[in-house]
């Protein structure tokens, strides 16, 4: 085992005795050995390490919480997304959790979140396990001087299980922010993406309050410096879509809009590699080499290569990587005010257009709702297309009520002029089992023709009942595709099933307005 110990930074604020020793800042070389010493993981015969998260191969919504006390009693929206926690028995399960790591060899980092300086928050990293002090190594940004006193610190001890009656948490895991103290405590699930995601849920409190919309999006440019961002939940090609190979990426999923334009919050990517290749993906096959961190990834029995295609373990594979694995990023990652905004839905319902060009109205709706649909099959008992809505494109991670955001949107599109577009990556021709799924050539196509500025033409229709604005032509793609309802069998089959769907959009904007229209 590499010996490397070393006894700074000072822990003694968290509660960890004096002079307790532990890794610290270790180079991803380093971590890679020491995540195969402990057996951690193991590396592929490519060199690339593949662990196994455990219990958990996803977030656990429901064990996330927020301590309830002065600071967020009246900001925070409270209810399924964010559960109050008590604030005396945070305390109590910090001084458990610090106890725990105590006696056990855990690894501390420093890093920073945001690209744009004036508003980076610096962050320790204080994990039990080597690969999840790698994953904030790929994920966050990397200062290049000391932090003596960072503004936030996660504690993370996947071997830590809370006692749910004791501990006043659901079950024995849990991912609890405490905004007073700046501290988030994460026990009981190894999945890193409750690491990546706590800090996103942190930023999009302290942000809308210096007027900053958080963004759950990717984001990109062009040659000419010109900006585009794509909101979209899982499943939608929002990574698919950002990673072209003709322009510059700027980032993969968290971003933020200032008064001068958007940066990353983050330092690397974390994609999901389900039936990952060098031909769908390119650009992330390309990023897979040491020092990349593949999670839940199925090996051949074979040859004991990464296998993109077996999903035994979880639908849910990953990798994490730096963002200066792709060839084509923006360092750092900031970008222009955009100038293209692009909501993604995978519309299993088979009803909505390719594309559409969104009024200010229409995109405050479509924000609000952040529509997708799961099909028939991914989940026991769905038999049918199901609209799923997550608000702003990122509902789970949103301590402010979806209409703080909402608003800070309305005044950014107000300033910016941009053209805000929905895009269909689902199905046409008829529902999931039936129509066909939009081709990916055609979406890139038609993509690339928004950003070049083609369709900022005259020639559009009406789509009803949705009342969206089609374009009747659009360059290298085919016009008969572009109004679903030629795609249908019959026009009285389309406005048939693209009732039932606008029925269900008109029900979440209710419930989102608090039961008023």
């Amino acid at each position: 085992m590499n010996e490397t110990i070393i006894q700074q930074p000072d822990l003694a604020y968290l509660g960890f005795q004096e002079g307790r020793k532990f890794y610290y800042q270790q180079e991803p070389d380093e971590l890679i050995q020491l995540v195969v010493d402990l057996g951690e993981g193991e590396l592929d015969p490519n060199g690339l390490l593949n662990v196994d998260t455990g219990e958990f191969t996803g977030r656990s919504p429901k064990d996330r919480f927020i301590v309830r006390d002065e600071l967020t009693d009246a900001k925070v929206w409270w209810g399924e997304v964010n559960r109050p926690f008590d604030p005396a028995a945070f305390d109590r399960l910090q001084a458990k959790l610090i106890n725990y790591l105590q006696d056990r060899t855990f690894f501390v980092r420093d890093a920073l979140a945001c690209a744009d300086v004036r508003h980076q928050l610096s962050v320790r990293v204080i994990t039990e396990t080597a690969y999840q002090n790698l994953f904030a190594y790929n994920l966050f940004l990397r200062p290049t001087s000391p932090i003596d006193q960072p503004e936030w610190t996660i504690i993370a001890a996947p071997g830590f299980y809370a006692d749910a009656k004791e501990d006043q948490t659901r079950q024995h895991n849990f991912c609890i922010i405490n905004f007073t103290k700046q501290t988030i405590l994460i026990g009981g699930t190894g999945y890193t993406g409750e690491i990546k995601k706590a800090i996103f849920s942190a930023l999009n409190f302290l942000l809308p309050q210096k007027g900053i919309l958080p963004m759950h999006c990717s984001a990109n440019s062009g040659n000419d410096g010109k900006t585009a961002v794509f909101f979209g939940l899982s499943g939608t090609g929002k990574t698919t879509l950002s990673a072209d190979a003709g322009r510059m990426l700027i980032g993969d999923d968290e971003h933020g809009w200032d008064e001068n334009g958007i940066f990353n919050f983050e330092g690397g990517c974390y994609a999901k590699t389900a039936y990952l290749s060098p031909e769908k993906e390119p650009l992330i096959y390309a990023a897979l080499r040491p020092g990349a961190l593949l999670e839940n990834v199925c090996l051949h029995e074979d040859s004991g290569v990464a296998n993109f295609d077996n999903l035994s373990k979880t639908e849910n594979t990953r990798v994490s990587y730096p963002l200066h694995f792709v060839a084509n990023a923006v360092i750092p990652s900031v970008g222009t005010i955009p100038e293209n905004i692009f909501f993604l839905s995978c519309d299993a319902f088979g009803v909505l257009p390719p594309i559409a060009r969104l009024t200010h109205e229409q995109a405050l709706y479509y924000f609000m709702l952040g529509y997708t649909a799961k099909v028939a099959g991914t989940e026991f008992g769905i038999n049918e297309p199901q609209a799923t809505f997550s608000a702003c494109f990122g509902q789970a991670f949103l301590p402010l009520p979806p209409k703080s955001y909402a608003d800070l949107l309305s005044k950014k599109l107000n300033e910016s002029k941009a053209n805000v577009w929905l895009v269909n990556t689902g199905w046409t021709g008829g529902p999931y089992g039936i129509g066909a799924r939009m081709n990916l050539p055609d979406t890139r196509a038609i993509i690339k023709a928004a950003l070049n500025g083609q369709l900022n033409h005259d020639r559009y229709e009406l789509l009803r009942p949705f009342n969206l604005q089609i374009p009747v032509h659009c360059p290298g793609v085919s016009s008969y595709i572009l109004n679903p309802v030629n795609t249908w069998s019959t026009p009285a089959a389309y406005r048939q099933q693209a009732e039932k769907l606008k029925g269900l959009f008109n029900e979440k904007i209710v419930s989102l307005n608090g039961g008023t229209r």
